[in-house]
Formats: structure tokens, C-alpha cells, sequence
């Protein structure tokens, strides 16, 4: 995972196609919510999975905790990565990855103002048994974890790519506006954004993403001068 870009809540296939077309490397499908509404059904994201061409990657974003449970979305959507978002357990942790064991799994560490101590315990137990991290942002309001449309102590995350042995995507209220500082502060492998690249009719606003996708890039030819 380097300088990957990935947009998170597809509509449907129209919309699948402009972020392709638009340079955007993985697609995030958020999945069997515990607060928020899906954006697409599971047998229409699977028929995008499976439809997406070489070089572009579906990743199944989930707040399961059970192994088995995560595995069979898993392969019901035909993703081969997935960002586990929940209170996952590391003993469930160590059974999906030895159930699958080609599944390339992205923990989330989850930012709650100044909750860093805990954050690097997380980097540390969870790294044995992950190929990536994703920092996201807590909101105290609805009780979300990620997919909240609000960034967090960028410095927080900053610390966390710089301890993580595995690579580290940030994501948390990333727009076209901040997208280039965000990389150039945090340094991170990949960026992720949702709601920031979205119009008011919640579908994604091609001149919005395009600008995303262009600062994204030229932050991470930056950071690798």
C-alpha cells in the first residue's frame, strides 16, 4: 500500500465509473453499519467488484467483529481487502487471518481527542496481524467511528506513521481543500475520503473528486522528493 488513493461510499455503477476514470485506485464499499445507512446493497456491490477493471481494487469497510462473519462478506462481495472498523478481538483477529490468509486487512485506529497512548498499545498488539492501518475520526455527537465528515489532531496521526511497522491510510474529513496539507503533515501511505468529495445530493461531484485525486498526487510526489 503506497500512495494509494481511495474513495469510500459508492452509489452505483455510474458513479463507479467516474472515480475510475477519475484516477481513484481502491473503491470502499461501507457495509452492515451500526449507525450510519449503507450507501448500495451487497449484491450490487459485488456486481461492481467483480466488474472493476485491472489496477482498481473493491475494499469491503465493515464494522463486524466476528472472523467468520467478516470472512463470508468478504467473499460474497469477491473483495480481497477489508478495513475492520469494529471492536474487533485479537484473538478474532488471529482467526481471520488464518482463515484468510490472503485477505489484505486494514485495522482502524480511531482518534478520540487526545487518546494517543492507547492508539500506539493498538499499533503495537494489532501490527503482527494486520498488512495496514487507517486513522479515522471518533464523533461524540452520533457515537461514529469513521465516516464522520470530521478530520482530527493530524499530529496524532502523524506519530502513528511514524511508529507503525505497516502502512498507515489516513482518512477523516479529507476534502480537495486540505487533502494536500493533510499528506504533507501526516506523511501517510494512502488517503481515504467520503462525504469530502460529495455535492449536496450525496452522489460524488466529478469536479470535486478530480481536484481530490490531483492534490492527493502531487502530496505524495512532494513527500517522496
Amino acid at each position: 500500500m503506497k500512495n494509494i488513493i481511495q474513495i469510500a461510499g459508492i452509489i452505483d455503477a455510474e458513479e463507479t465509473r467516474l472515480l475510475v476514470n477519475s484516477g481513484v485506485d481502491w473503491l470502499g464499499f461501507p457495509l452492515r453499519l451500526p449507525v450510519n445507512k449503507e450507501d448500495i446493497s451487497e449484491t450490487n456491490a459485488a456486481k461492481i467488484v467483480h466488474q472493476l477493471p485491472a489496477g482498481h481494487a473493491g475494499v469491503v469497510i465493515t464494522y463486524l467483529e466476528r472472523a467468520d462473519d467478516i470472512h463470508k462478506l468478504c467473499k460474497q462481495l469477491g473483495v480481497k481487502k477489508v478495513q475492520v472498523h469494529g471492536k474487533i478481538t485479537i484473538t478474532e483477529l488471529q482467526r481471520l487471518r488464518q482463515i484468510a490468509p490472503d485477505l489484505f486487512i486494514l485495522k482502524s485506529l480511531i482518534v478520540r481527542g487526545d487518546n494517543l497512548p492507547d492508539l500506539e498499545k493498538q499499533v503495537a498488539l494489532f501490527s503482527p496481524l494486520t498488512d495496514g492501518f487507517i486513522t479515522d475520526t471518533h464523533d461524540p455527537k452520533t457515537g461514529a467511528d469513521g465516516a464522520t465528515g470530521k478530520t482530527h489532531d493530524w499530529r496524532i496521526s502523524r506519530r502513528l506513521v511514524e511508529i507503525s511497522p505497516k502502512p498507515v491510510m489516513l482518512a477523516g474529513g479529507l476534502k480537495p481543500e486540505n487533502v494536500f496539507e493533510a499528506i504533507i503533515t501526516v506523511r501517510p501511505a494512502a488517503v481515504d475520503a467520503h462525504t469530502g468529495v460529495e455535492d449536496e445530493s450525496g452522489r460524488k461531484n466529478p469536479r470535486k473528486l478530480q481536484t481530490f485525486v490531483d492534490e492527493a498526487r502531487r502530496g505524495f510526489f512532494e513527500i517522496e522528493k
